[in-house]
Parts: structure tokens; sequence; C-alpha cells
């Protein structure tokens, strides 16, 4: 097994939680690689059929795991997406659940155009903390962290701990 450099990191959350403008800004700062799976989905068009309820594609997760295997062996990636439970547990070193209160969370959704159904299931998604469910069933509890989501400052927070927990993980590990 080759030995990584960096690590892999999964940033994962209801939609609307941030993520990806932590990833692109820690990615930015890091110079690791960032790879939105929505972009990745589109731009390969790895979907298998249309979501009518929710008006969007559905993702074909089986093709994604294909796609993104070669790229995660190295290192150095950070992966963004609201599901997690179907990436190899192999693959990633640590998992950011971003968190956001339902208020700002409801705001952030509507502003995108969310409506009806998709709105209150993802707000509900995030009441019930479903998100970070899934990734404590998927991964070992200790890979597992929670980061809140509500203000600009926490973005600049969640930034620095990330890096800082990287700076470790790199000198524990190289």
């Amino acid at each position: 097994m080759k030995i990584m450099k960096r690590p892999n990191i999964l940033l994962t959350g209801t939609p609307g939680v941030g993520k990806t403008t932590l990833g692109k800004e820690l990615a930015q700062r890091t110079g690791l690689t960032y790879i939105n799976i929505g972009d990745l989905a589109q731009e390969g068009q790895l979907f298998d059929g249309f979501d009518e309820d929710y008006q969007c594609p559905v993702l074909d997760e089986d093709r994604v795991v294909d796609e993104l295997e070669d790229k995660m062996v190295d290192g150095g990636v950070i992966v963004d997406y609201h599901g997690c439970d179907f990436f190899p547990e192999r693959w990633f070193h640590i998992v950011f659940v971003l968190r956001t209160d339902n208020t700002n969370l409801y705001s952030r959704l509507e502003s995108r155009g969310y409506t009806g159904k998709k709105l209150q299931d993802n707000v509900q998604c995030e009441i019930f903390q479903t998100i970070y469910e899934e990734a404590m069933e998927a991964y070992k509890e200790d890979l597992v962290h929670q980061l809140p989501s509500n203000k600009p400052e926490d973005l600049e927070s969640n930034m620095e701990r990330i890096i800082e927990w990287m700076d470790q993980w790199i000198k524990n590990n190289n």
C-alpha cells in the first residue's frame, strides 16, 4: 500500500450548510485538490435517472466511486457532498459534518430557490441530524466531527481547526 503524504478529507452535511464555501477556501489555503461531487457528476453525466419529487438528477453512486478511485489513492483530496455512506471508508482520514441552525438553513435554501417538499425535507434532515448519523454509521466514530456553520466567523474557525488537524496528521504520518 502506498503511503499518503497528505490526508483525504470528506466535507458533508445537509445542502446549504456551507460545504462548498469551506471546501474551496480550504483547497486554496492548503493546496489540496477539491472535488465537488455534484460538479463531477454533472461533468461526467454520472446519473441514474431523474427524481420528479425533488426535480434533480439521481446520482449513480457506483459510477462516482469508480470515477474517484484513482484520485483518492495518493491522498490530498477534499471531497464535498451531502451524502457520505456510499464512499469507501478507506478513502478518508477524517470526516467533517457541517451543521447549521434551522433558521439560517431555511433562509439559505429559500434563497437558492428551494420550495415545498424539497425545502421542508432538507430542513428536517438537519433537525434530525440525518447526515451526522449517516456518517457515524459509515465511518469509525473517531473520524467523524461536527462543525458549526452559522456565521462568517465559523468559516474561519473551521478552516483553522481543519488546517491544524491536517498539520498534525502530516507530522504524524510522514
